[in-house]
């Protein structure tokens, strides 16, 4: 086992923009107000399991289907870029019809572990130890949970200005962490 501080930091930052829980909070607010109590922990650690999973076995239903994982990592990097698009420009490319209940189905699937954080985890194993990238998903994890239970405490202390301004920063960070997965990828 091989825990390094840096890839763990780096690998924590990549998945926390991709998953971006804390832009997140206006639309869990509207779950919570829609259908009442969210169940934080049970989407927690379903997200968890299903990100883990993949984790390992990502890469063999790829093979199973002819893919490379750069090829994985060049598309993934194109899904990243479009996510960060919509976090810095305002807009929303791709859209999900409203859900009945806050189950595991909106919260754990797609918002956490959606396709951004599949994708991000096979680039992130090309390039990092797997026992970093797990260290990285529980970190995560836990602050997604946090964030989970305290987003209409949050939404009050920052208010719409600052959650507009912390959802386009780490939309900049998304897209630099995009450019440089696909070039990496690439080979430039």
């Amino acid at each position: 086992m091989h825990l390094d501080f840096k890839e763990i930091a780096t690998a924590s930052m990549i998945l926390f923009a991709v998953i971006d829980i804390v832009g997140s909070i206006p639309i869990i607010i509207d779950l919570r107000q829609k259908v009442g109590h969210i169940q934080s922990e049970k989407a927690s650690v379903v997200a968890m399991i299903i990100m883990i999973v993949f984790l390992f076995v990502g890469e063999s239903i790829l093979n199973l289907i002819g893919i490379d994982v750069n090829s994985f990592a060049i598309a993934g990097s194109l899904i990243i870029f479009f996510l960060a698009i919509e976090m810095i420009l305002g807009i929303q490319l791709y859209k999900d019809d409203a859900p009945n209940t806050a189950s595991i189905v909106p919260l754990a699937f797609p918002l956490i572990a959606g396709a951004g954080t599949m994708t991000s985890l096979l680039s992130l194993r090309s390039e990092y130890a797997v026992e970093n990238i797990i260290v990285a998903i529980i970190v995560n994890i836990i602050l997604v949970y946090a964030v989970l239970k305290l987003s209409v405490k949050i939404e009050k202390i920052l208010g719409s200005g600052g959650l507009a301004v912390l959802r386009k920063v780490f939309g900049v960070i998304l897209l630099a962490i995009a450019i440089k997965l696909f070039k990496t990828n690439v080979g430039f």
